[in-house]
């Protein structure tokens, strides 16, 4: 618990209780919201037990996975009394209103058992009817075979690939202790509107992926006293026992990287040791320490057939074991049918909720009151509001100049950071290589590291791009926050699930990518990315942009920040001209995807390029005028926005009856061909790199002007 202020329940007025301690705060809550009130003509409210509760949990699971003859039932039946307690005791939430700004987090990182989330946001009184627990897993329903964010009510994110969960909420908890440190970072401790916590449910599969240990290994880092981890050690997994594939000692492995570590045996009758985790779970980490508590369970106990087996993990227990089921928990109560005294035990949750809600927003408007400058600030936070004059902050750079199109995104960057508080980044250990840092920003650690604060808005990632990829994604979802990271390109491959889950998300938060090509140079090819960019671009849902010069890197910076939905910023290691085209038009044509940068009274054929190609394609052009070839040019710094255009637009830029095109970018030609049509090139790069001076690589990989122009001439004869 952490609100500085309650209800007493006689009079519904508040009493200040900042002066106690977060222990103190947390149990006085607690003993005023345990018995809510029922209705005067309501029953009495021990009719039904938690036990009884936790009973209907259990066949819920087990009959919405019969019903669907799909799922993962034995987690679900074995962990419903630990999600009973966290929904019903632990974790601070309105089902009433699930996006209330003052709510913990829950992350179910181990996806696959989503009906233990669904029921629990049916007990509990979210929009979750029982309808929908009938139609688990069947088209159109609000209860997938995966938890999705924005699809039903209570879930905080979208989780399934195992260990993106546990990562994102790594993210999460980042986000709030810096919105903490950013907007009351003088409370004490505990007594803060923004002191919230993250709640997670992990599996062994999440623990075992990669990911994981690099998320670990971030949050023992930055000391996120506000994250919870309820790992659930059942020693089953697919394969069988997880000994097959396991030896390490994880509480061990935890302690190391600076969490601290609880273990909760089997209770005596072999269910989960619901008590024994209250008690953990009942005092607040311990300060500087997020907290990892290993809860022994038996996978479906007590479904005495399906005890402790891995065939339960993920398959229907089917209809004899489910009446076997039945017998073990003492009743005969028909699939999905819940009693009215049971709801309204479970149910007793929205009022708890309506009581924690109530006095968080007494806290908030005291906050407010008590700095309304900030609070002005924090509305602004919430909104996602740019200023008026955005455009007018950010950097020009004169034609005819040299810029990296990476050094020129550090300088917008300084620029968007001056202007929006929101914004805060880092890169996986390539601060310097990809222009990330923000000057006199400073770094975000805790402050007894002595190195930064948590207030600071660089972030170190180390490298570890798998974790800060799905760590931004968490950044984004902690609300109101512009998140980017960077690391080059070809290390794009190690952020793939992140990307992914971003893009189904529709999260805004921006990957920065250096050293685009082979015109890194000597390197050599595990360096040189060539098939990234189109795999980047079949990904639906994700805008992948690459910037001709300077000026279209600022700009696309700009389009980025308004279209605040995910994006790839693609940049160049070496030094390009910046091109002579009115500033107002590089800004409208970047934020069209693509325009015109040279142009012909009657154009032969149109050369379609990207990055520093763009540069390229005009000297082609210029060249072919030469021999009476008449060429336009078009820049498409980003497919996706192009294509999202009118038909007007678009037809205007390239138009259906010149059938010359040829398409230009050093990379994969792989998806031009939707561009410059079936009479059309591509100038690319279909084999790796290698290891060379810029220009030597460039030119080994025929990124030359003679094989532009021969592909125009080959287009136009064909035309």
């Amino acid at each position: 618990m952490t609100n500085p202020t309650s209800i007493m329940p006689e009079t519904g007025t508040f009493c200040k209780i900042a002066s106690l301690s977060h222990y103190d705060i947390m149990m006085t809550m607690e003993n005023l919201i345990s018995t809510p009130a029922l209705p005067a003509d309501a029953p009495d409210a021990t009719e039904a037990t938690e036990h009884d509760v936790v009973v209907a949990a259990r066949l819920l699971a087990a009959d919405a996975v019969e019903a669907a003859r799909s799922g993962h039932p034995g987690t679900a039946i074995a962990l419903a009394p630990i999600a009973t307690a966290l929904f019903q005791r632990h974790i601070e939430h309105d089902p009433a209103d699930p996006e209330w700004q003052g709510r913990d987090r829950f992350v179910l990182s181990c996806g696959h058992a989503s009906i233990l989330l669904y029921t629990q946001l049916f007990l509990t009184g979210y929009d979750v009817t029982i309808d929908d627990l009938r139609a688990f897993r069947t088209l159109g329903s609000r209860t997938p075979g995966h938890p999705e964010l924005g699809h039903t009510a209570g879930v905080e994110t979208t989780t399934g690939p195992l260990g993106q969960g546990l990562a994102t909420a790594v993210g999460m908890a980042m986000g709030l202790v810096h919105e903490r440190a950013t907007f009351d970072p003088d409370a004490p401790r505990g007594a803060s509107p923004f002191d919230r916590h993250v709640w997670v449910l992990a599996s062994d599969g999440d623990l075992q992926e990669g990911i994981s240990y690099e998320a670990g290994a971030l949050a023992g880092r930055h000391g996120l006293d506000n994250l919870t981890v309820v790992y659930d050690d059942n020693d089953i997994q697919i394969e069988g026992d997880t000994r097959l594939t396991s030896s390490e000692d994880v509480g061990a492995r935890f302690r190391a990287q600076g969490w601290h570590v609880e273990r909760i045996e089997l209770a005596a009758n072999g269910d989960v040791d619901v008590d024994e985790l209250d008690r953990v779970l009942g005092a607040p980490n311990p300060v500087g320490k997020p907290r990892l508590v290993i809860l022994k369970s038996q996978i479906a106990y007590p479904s005495p057939g399906a005890l402790n087996t891995a065939a339960s993990h993920g398959a229907p227990l089917g209809a004899a074991e489910i009446g076997l089921l039945r017998e073990a928990l003492g009743t005969q109560a028909a699939p999905f049918d819940v009693s009215e005294a049971v709801l309204r035990r479970s149910r007793a949750a929205r009022a708890r909720g309506a009581r924690l809600h109530e006095a968080w927003d007494e806290a908030y408007s005291q906050w407010q009151a008590s700095d309304p400058a900030r609070a002005d600030a924090h509305a602004a936070f919430r909104a996602r509001r740019l200023p008026d004059d955005l455009g007018a902050r950010l950097p020009r750079f004169d034609p005819g100049t040299e810029v990296s199109t990476r050094d020129a995104s550090g300088a917008a960057i300084q620029a968007l950071a001056q202007a929006l508080p929101a914004m805060w980044g880092g890169s996986a250990d390539l601060a310097e290589p990809n222009r990330t840092e923000i000057h006199a920003g400073g770094s975000f650690l805790p402050e007894e590291t002595g190195l930064g604060t948590r207030a600071g808005r660089n972030i170190h990632w180390g490298v570890r791009e798998h974790a800060m990829g799905a760590a931004m994604n968490g950044i984004a979802l902690a609300g109101g926050w512009r998140v980017f990271a960077g690391t080059f390109l070809v290390f794009s491959d190690y952020q793939r699930p992140a990307i992914r889950l971003s893009a189904l998300m529709g999260l805004p938060v921006t990957y920065l990518w250096s050293h685009d090509s082979v015109a890194l140079g000597q390197d050599g090819p595990t360096h040189q990315p060539i098939e990234h960019l189109a795999s980047l671009r079949a990904m639906p849902g994700f805008t992948v942009v690459r910037p001709a010069d300077a000026n279209e890197t600022v700009a696309a910076w700009h389009a980025i920040v308004e279209a605040d939905s995910p994006a790839g910023l693609v940049l160049g290691r070496q030094g390009v001209p910046v091109l002579d085209i009115p500033i107002d038009d590089v800004r409208a044509g970047v934020r069209r995807g693509g325009y015109v940068v040279r142009d012909v009274a009657a154009p032969d054929a149109v050369i379609i390029a990207t990055g520093s190609e763009v540069g390229l394609a005009l000297s082609a052009a210029e060249a072919a005028a030469a021999s009476g070839l008449q060429v336009r040019v078009v820049s498409m710094p980003s497919r996706e926005w192009f294509l999202a255009q009118d038909a007007a637009y678009r037809d205007a830029v390239l138009p259906p009856s010149l059938h010359a095109r040829v398409a230009v970018e050093a990379a994969s030609p792989f998806g031009w061909h939707e561009i410059v049509g079936s009479s059309g090139a591509v100038v690319g790069i279909d084999e790796f790199g290698l290891s060379a001076p810029a220009a030597d690589a460039l030119r080994e990989r025929g990124m030359t002007q003679e094989r532009v122009l021969d592909a125009l001439r080959s287009v136009t004869a064909r035309s």
